[in-house]
């Protein structure tokens, strides 16, 4: 499909600079644009490439006011970051989707799947299970028995969603994730450990994206639950009996222990650690790494390290840490030159 700068600017509500007639059909990074592409500035590190970019239209913030000539058509609008999200969300919409059940899919005789849906070939839908209508199920996909997924749903190849689980509406699970393994509940017994059965589920609501290879573990009793909007990228961990707030997001690495209950609005970096049974509250954000070792339930805060402290406390921190050597060795020279004061005053 192509689009004008004029056409752009006024599903937008920007303001062009230049062509409005500049027609695009596709999308490029700043730095490798070319004739036919649209391309963004958001960040002013990038602004050099504006100048050389090759791009016919881009995107940038209506305080942007270039240093030196540009070839390119601008259109002006209020957040160019998020307008391009817009962009490419109206772009991946208008591409056609499949529809229909493939000859080597197996779909139970008492599934209930809608006719506008696309069923991959090797995919399983179980006994009592349900697709929404305009739902992607694509191959090498399992959705055990009376598992339900919603409207409007993306499942890419090899997700696995457990019996009896609920998926929202238009919610993307990415590759290899698993919804509604076991969670990790063992009582120690005298000749190992005794299996206790998980026998809730996982509810997933709407408008949730999860990563690739990422789990999310069913409860023992009840649901853990992925609340509305809440975003999970790669290989996140999230244990039985965890609520998830809505909007919350976590990057790669995230590990939730079991009975967590985390807040709306939240924010982790990679490879954070969460305590089990801890409370965390809405506005929580965590930086790559940190230990979260307890509850946190008045929210609204930022922490850092392991166990997690303030941000701030951190920082402060960090810089004593780099000069403990360096501390230690004047402490040891310190206590040598006052044993050797104690020995002079103690000589009669």
């Amino acid at each position: 499909m192509e689009f004008t700068a004029q056409m752009i600017a006024e599903f937008l509500g920007g303001e062009v600079v230049g062509n409005p007639q500049a027609v695009v059909s596709d999308f490029a990074k700043i730095e490798e644009g070319r004739e036919g592409a649209i391309s963004f500035l958001a960040n002013k590190h990038y602004e050099h490439y504006i100048y050389e970019t090759k791009s016919s239209v881009v995107l940038v913030n209506r305080d942007f006011e270039p240093s030196q000539p540009v070839s390119a058509t601008l259109v002006k609008v209020d957040n160019a970051y998020e307008c391009v999200a817009r962009l490419l969300t109206m772009y991946e919409q208008s591409k056609p989707r499949r529809k229909g059940i493939h000859p080597l899919a197996c779909v139970a005789a008492s599934a209930q799947v809608a006719d506008d849906c696309y069923i991959g070939p090797f995919a399983y839908v179980g006994e009592g299970a349900s697709v929404g209508s305009g739902s992607q199920i694509y191959a090498h996909v399992v959705i055990e028995e009376r598992a339900k997924v919603g409207e409007a749903c993306i499942i890419y190849p090899g997700v696995s969603v457990y019996h009896d689980c609920v998926v929202g509406n238009r919610v993307i699970l990415h590759s290899g994730c698993v919804i509604g393994a076991d969670g990790f509940g063992f009582a120690p017994a005298a000749d190992g450990y005794e299996k206790i059965p998980q026998i809730g589920i996982v509810t997933i609501e709407d408008d949730v994206e999860i990563g690739a290879n990422t789990c999310i573990d069913r409860s023992t009793m009840g649901s853990t639950y992925v609340r509305r909007g809440v975003k999970l990228d790669n290989l996140v961990q999230v244990a039985h009996n965890c609520e998830v707030g809505e909007h919350t997001v976590m990057s790669s690495q995230v590990g939730v222990a079991g009975s967590t209950k985390i807040g709306k609005w939240c924010m982790f970096g990679g490879q954070v650690g969460i305590t089990g049974h801890a409370v965390i509250g809405d506005h929580v954000q965590s930086g790559a790494q940190a230990g979260i070792a307890g509850s946190l339930p008045k929210g609204h805060t930022t922490v850092l390290g392991s166990p997690a402290i303030d941000y701030k406390n951190f920082t402060r921190s960090a810089i004593v840490f780099k000069k403990l050597p360096d501390m230690y060795r004047e402490l040891n020279q310190l206590r040598d030159e006052l044993a050797a004061l104690k020995q002079q005053i103690s000589k009669p």
